[in-house]
């Protein structure tokens, strides 16, 4: 007994420390902060490993560096854009933008996203469509491609973008490819083989190390992009494997949503690759001149905006934010977490409150059941608002959109969810263009078509069974 005793003693002690280093040392978002004093409470001792895995922040210093010339080089446009934004003397190409002047100096100033007018861009809601131009883009590389994905797998579509970038890395294409080694986790070593051996070189971000343990395993790169000679871009929601082209039993039809982007936008595109690939990499890339090669192709207004755990600033989420304070008529969502804190969610529930409306469409199965249900709970308070919720029936949406008035959006790889907002690295695309705006509307519409409305008769009509998912899985929404 005496040394239960002492057992537990210790325990106890060593979990009030571990406590008090969570609450003073790390300062943590309240909510997050409750959650992990709760799983020490219940979990003493393993707690705290769950919590060096999983809760642990990242060291902010300098994850991603820069050389001295282009740092300077991107500072000045930026601060050259800002202050003609303070000065209102910006010459907006497009004059309806400048309505959203503030929503684009928010971008500048908190992420130093530079914006651009000379855009085209190609939308993509089928994984075929998208990858057949994909391909068809690599096929005709003449300089580099660079590729950057959360998930890549060795199946009939991995071996398909294989086939093609061995042939071009044979042809004298430089080839780069960056993958997460969480989200590619059942990647085989011989296909990554394969590809070292013709020349291609590759890299995982945040790699395990000994005995593969990786308490970095919580912080990932969501990233998905892809440059072909610095002139064309592509970024969304698509990641490389056959379940993206409806092949999976389980999902069904993928419906996400992906760009083709030419104009200078595509630089920034780059040096978002070349920043990740220079930490994952031994190798650097240097910022030659060949890797920026964008041309004026289009009058599209575009600003690539990234966030990650790196950062002081949840930058994708304030834009999303300050999108839904602009709304004045309608706000269309699509996302297959929805898991909001509480600033959007109330920024969506005044909107709704205001007269304007909130449309939120999501997906009809769970691909992580505990987001699942804690994505229907926060439903229920949206409709409670009076928003409108959807359903869609015809496979998974996967899309991460959002577009306000018909006249700004955003498409990328963020989800409205804790994670995305706080632990993962993300890059969005947001969009000052009406007719690309009015091409996402119409893509809702036709999913509309696919789903079914959740009412607030029918939300209230959940089993007992539901309604316990829904709090279990809401209580620990913040640690998802």
């Amino acid at each position: 007994m005496g040394i239960l005793t002492y057992l537990l003693g210790f325990v106890i002690i060593t979990n009030i420390i571990l406590g008090i280093s969570i609450v003073f040392l790390e300062r943590k978002n309240a909510t997050s902060t409750w959650a992990w004093l709760m799983v020490l409470l219940f979990i003493p001792i393993l707690g705290f490993v769950l919590y060096l895995i999983f809760g642990r922040p990242i060291n902010k210093k300098r994850i991603f560096t820069w050389d001295k010339a282009s740092r300077e080089a991107v500072t000045k446009v930026v601060h050259s854009q800002m202050s003609a934004f303070r000065n209102k003397s910006f010459e907006f190409q497009n004059k309806a933008n400048k309505a959203y002047a503030s929503l684009i100096y928010l971008h500048l100033r908190n992420d130093e996203a530079i914006f651009t007018e000379d855009n085209e861009v190609n939308i993509f809601t089928d994984g075929k469509e998208k990858f057949d131009a994909l391909i068809q883009d690599m096929e005709q590389a003449e300089n580099h491609i660079h590729l950057q994905y959360y998930i890549m797998r060795n199946d009939e579509l991995g071996n398909r973008i294989s086939d093609t970038i061995i042939r071009k890395a044979k042809e004298g294409v430089q080839v780069r490819v960056l993958y997460d080694d969480m989200g590619s986790r059942k990647i085989k070593p011989q296909f990554l083989k394969k590809l070292r051996d013709a020349g291609i070189e590759i890299e995982a971000f945040f790699p395990s190390r000994f005995l593969k343990i990786n308490f970095e395993i919580n912080f990932r790169n969501h990233r998905k992009l892809a440059i072909i000679d610095g002139e064309i871009g592509y970024i969304g929601g698509f990641n490389i494997g056959d379940e993206y082209l409806g092949k999976s039993k389980k999902f069904g039809y993928w419906r996400d949503t992906h760009l083709r982007v030419t104009g200078h936008a595509v630089q920034s595109m780059q040096t978002r690759f070349i920043l990740d690939w220079n930490h994952a990499s031994t190798n650097d890339i240097l910022y030659e001149d060949r890797y920026y090669r964008a041309e004026p192709s289009g009058n599209i207004g575009m600003q690539i905006v990234t966030s990650g755990p790196d950062s002081q600033w949840e930058q994708i989420k304030n834009g999303y934010i300050k999108m839904i304070m602009t709304a004045k008529r309608y706000i269309y969502i699509q996302t297959p977490y929805f898991i909001p804190d509480e600033s959007l969610l109330d920024a969506l529930r005044i909107a709704a409150f205001s007269g304007v409306q909130v449309r939120l469409m999501i997906p009809n199965k769970p691909d992580h059941p505990f987001v699942y249900w804690a994505t229907l709970s926060h439903c229920g308070d949206l409709l409670q608002a009076g928003a409108e919720i959807y359903i869609y029936q015809n496979g998974f949406l996967h899309a991460k959109t959002i577009v306000v008035d018909g006249e700004i959006s955003s498409v990328g790889t963020a989800n409205i969810d804790v994670r995305s907002f706080r632990l993962n690295f993300e890059v969005n695309a947001f969009l000052y263009d009406k007719d690309i705006s009015k091409k996402l509307v119409e893509a809702f519409d036709k999913d509309i078509t696919l789903s079914t409305q959740m009412t607030k008769k029918l939300y209230e009509k959940r089993t007992v069974g539901v309604r316990f998912k829904e709090s279990i899985s809401r209580l620990i929404s913040p640690v998802l």
